[in-house]
């Protein structure tokens, strides 16, 4: 943990990461965890509005442990804007649900007690000092050395921005970062009902695919045990998020439900172009753009973003500063998940558009081979590529339903 003398010397790090949700608090991990010198820098007090959901892949890549998880979902559910219900059982299987609340301090500690430095403060901004080293000034939350706001500096060899969608690193430091497109997000945490009824199941998620609910996203009802994160995505500006889930909190007969507390973030569309700056700035997370299209899962691949970041890190230092290594983060982020985002950006834009399209999405989740590939590259982060004629007839049908061939049922 980090030390009064420690932070107050201003002493330089070889890596500051900025940002303690899962994608800096997995690189700070797995870097302190080989012996490199780390300082998380996290700034208190924020949980970004999240369903919560992980995968097995998550789970067994990044030993989380079973108490972490506040409930096991297996099965979801589709509910088309006619009010139509399609479930997608979990044949053998469930998906893990964290609390952002728990989860990332979680995180953090696992971080510290690896040999992480955890400093809780804001990030301000990035000089050098004359040797060309960058140094990362930062508002402390809890003053140490006598001084509760004045803003304090570290040394850094190298910096991973952490630091969220809105990220100050990588606006700073990343040419193209301001451009990124955003979705919206909005949440409530509620209290579960005691008992289950007809339209809650603490062992089911409920998408609910309605333009009253999402212009051109989704709505969530997803189980956390004793409570459950009820919420909306648009990128739609002039859209109501919370009178969206206030329909939604209707609908799931969670209206009467005592509301736990409530958060609202900006969520990335897609990867940006570069990750790095070219010297000594590497970006993992949200602040890179790493949540799947169409789905909103950002958890697994921030997490792997923190993990290939921290890996080109550990590169570029044992080179002696070479920054070319600071672009395999990204390069190798692509090459492993490229394809998905591309489809899962395709499947957004020809399903989300209206309610029309949103009813045929539905209907064309009924089927056996829709559920059966789904469930497998969402389960274990990967296309499924040993099934050519399953692909073949889930192609086929969804030319189907998109040319209108196919009657919604």
């Amino acid at each position: 943990m980090t030390t009064a003398s420690a932070t107050c010397a201003s002493e330089t790090y070889d890596v500051v990461v900025v940002g303690g949700g899962p994608a800096g608090a997995t690189a700070a991990a797995d870097l302190a965890g080989r012996g490199i010198a780390v300082l998380l820098l996290d700034r208190a007090g924020r949980i970004k509005p999240c369903g919560g959901a992980i995968p097995p892949r998550l789970i067994r890549d990044f030993a989380i442990p079973d108490e972490l998880l506040v409930a096991k979902v297996r099965a979801a559910r589709m509910v088309a804007p006619s009010e139509r219900r399609v479930d997608m059982p979990i044949d053998g299987g469930f998906v893990g649900m964290v609390d952002r609340e728990t989860f990332d301090p979680w995180l953090r500690q696992r971080a510290a007690h690896l040999g992480a430095d955890l400093e809780r403060g804001a990030f301000e901004r990035m000089t050098r000092d004359d040797d060309g080293i960058a140094r990362i000034h930062f508002r402390p939350v809890a003053g140490l050395c006598g001084e509760s706001a004045a803003t304090r500096s570290v040394r850094a060899r190298t910096v991973i921005g952490a630091d969220g969608a809105l990220s100050k690193v990588a606006r700073q430091c990343v040419p193209g970062a301001s451009a990124m497109p955003f979705v919206f997000a909005y949440h409530e945490i509620v209290a579960a009902p005691v008992v289950s009824h007809r339209d809650y199941d603490g062992a089911r998620c409920d998408v609910y695919y309605q333009g009253r609910v999402s212009p051109d996203f989704y709505g969530w009802v997803f189980p956390h045990g004793a409570t459950a994160s009820v919420g909306v995505g648009s990128a739609n500006k002039g859209f109501s998020l919370r009178g969206a889930t206030a329909e939604l909190r209707r609908a799931a007969g969670l209206d009467g439900a005592a509301t736990l507390r409530t958060e609202g973030a900006p969520i990335p569309l897609k990867p940006l172009r570069r990750w790095d700056n070219g010297r000594d700035v590497v970006l993992a997370g949200d602040a890179a753009g790493v949540v799947a299209p169409a789905s909103g899962e950002g958890i697994y691949y921030a997490m792997l973003g923190g993990r290939l970041a921290a890996e080109a890190v550990e590169r570029f230092l044992a080179t002696g500063g070479d920054p070319r290594t600071l672009g395999s983060a990204r390069q190798r982020f692509m090459k492993l998940h490229g394809r998905v985002f591309l489809a899962l950006g395709l499947l957004q834009y020809v399903w989300y558009r209206n309610d029309r399209r949103r009813e045929r999405f539905v209907t064309m989740c009924r089927d056996p081979d829709v559920q059966r590939l789904t469930w497998q590259a969402y389960m274990n982060k990967e296309l499924v590529r040993r099934d050519p004629l399953g692909h073949l007839r889930v192609l086929l049908k969804d030319l189907g339903h998109v040319f209108g061939l196919v009657a919604p049922r």
